[in-house]
């Protein structure tokens, strides 16, 4: 058992505080940024950054549907941070300034399995949800018209 990491990162020309408010805005453009992979999709509390408490299945494979309670939180100005209470999974989502407009990191992390199906998630899961944050960092691109 160990833990597992997975990153992406995106440069968008919108402004950080832009991208920020639109990662915040857990009510309308994180739902509209979702790709094929989430479902049940609900708010349940709050709706708008820090405090917000929000549900959604992720089904990273046929096989591995994953049934996550998120509450955020802030770190600083320019992190949202999702922690499924389902789980050790922790994601944090950094925008920082860039020459373009604005470079967005999404890094997950969780405890991982152990035996040969750790070996399996440790091999094959940070590749796929590498894709579906690609994806989700496409959408949010074209959301914000850049």
């Amino acid at each position: 058992m160990g833990q597992i990491v997975v990153t992406a990162e995106r440069t968008l020309k919108a402004s950080p505080d832009r991208v920020l408010e639109a990662l915040s805005d857990y009510a309308g453009v994180r739902s509209r940024i979702l790709t094929e992979h989430y479902s049940e999709y609900e708010v349940r509390e709050g709706g708008q950054g820090e405090g917000t408490v929000v549900h959604w299945k992720l089904a990273a494979t046929s096989k591995r549907v994953r049934d996550c309670l998120v509450t955020v939180s802030t770190s600083g100005t320019d992190q949202l941070v999702e922690k499924d209470t389902n789980s050790s999974m922790a994601t944090t989502w950094t925008v920082a300034p860039a020459a373009e407009g604005s470079r967005v990191e999404i890094k997950t992390t969780w405890d991982g399995a152990g035996g040969i199906g750790g070996f399996f998630e440790r091999t094959f899961a940070p590749k796929g949800l590498q894709r579906i944050y690609d994806a989700q960092l496409e959408k949010l691109d074209s959301e914000l018209g850049t």
